[in-house]
């Protein structure tokens, strides 16, 4: 991962060997129609684009015979154990940049070609999908869409990922992914920490070691008062805690 991580993508074969989705077809739909869940449903009847928020009542789904639509659940991680379990596989990297186990459901269809800001990996767990990608310039947007679609996509390669098979994408790269038939594929992304969280850890990580500085001081004082002068010090004088912090005063004298 070193030579293609934030760097390039990287296609792997069998990836896991004999995957399963982590749940059936129904238990995702069923998912769908759960406040707790959060859910979009994208279309593109029509030549033309659309996008609903859930929760879906399943009379509120297109049929699965019907062709160009998509079901994106976030989270399913939280919500399921084999999701659950599947995440845990990826803790390779810290887990303040692990986001959350996405799965896309689709017939015959994709949600248009667009780039990510994180990076992800794209997991096929049913059937098939055929991914086409680019490093390309420009970025730029169909306009007065309720999604983000690219004006103009050029696929540099193209693949198709069958179960097990993985594809590792960085932050910015053009892609898009259209279901050959039923297939359900999982997305594991990756933020980059934003300034304001970096600062945040930080500073947090600063107070524990006032913290325990400050313990530590209190502790030393309590031994010294309990034992008494020692070594020709007047009795009630105690000597000052180190300071464990590193950080000095710039007041003090």
């Amino acid at each position: 991962m070193r030579r293609y991580w934030q760097k390039k993508p990287l296609l792997i074969r069998q990836a896991i060997p004999g995957i399963q989705a982590p749940l059936a077809r129904d238990e995702l739909l069923e998912l769908a129609d759960s406040e707790d869940a959060e859910s979009r449903l994208i279309t593109h009847f029509r030549k033309s684009w659309a996008m609903e928020h859930g929760p879906f009542a399943p009379d509120e789904l297109p049929s699965v015979k019907k062709r160009d639509w998509t079901l994106l659940v976030q989270g399913v991680n939280l919500h399921n154990d084999h999701a659950c379990a599947l995440l845990d596989r990826f803790r390779f990297i810290p887990d303040d940049r692990l986001d959350d186990l996405m799965i896309s459901y689709a017939t015959d269809g994709g949600v248009g070609a667009h780039f990510d800001s994180y990076g992800v990996f794209l997991l096929q767990v049913h059937g098939k999908r055929r991914w086409r990608f680019g490093a390309q310039r420009d970025l730029s947007l169909k306009e007065r869409l309720p999604l983000k679609v690219l004006q103009h996509f050029e696929a540099d390669e193209e693949w198709v990922l069958e179960p097990g098979d993985m594809l590792y994408l960085p932050p910015h790269i053009a892609h898009d992914g259209v279901a050959e038939g039923e297939c359900m594929t999982a997305s594991i992304g990756f933020r980059a920490p934003s300034a304001s969280e970096l600062s945040g850890q930080f500073l947090y990580h600063l107070a524990e070691r006032l913290d325990d500085a400050r313990s530590a001081g209190a502790k030393e004082v309590s031994n010294a008062t309990a034992t008494g002068p020692a070594g020709g010090q007047s009795p009630g004088f105690v000597t000052a805690a180190p300071d464990r912090t590193g950080w000095r005063d710039p007041c003090a004298p």
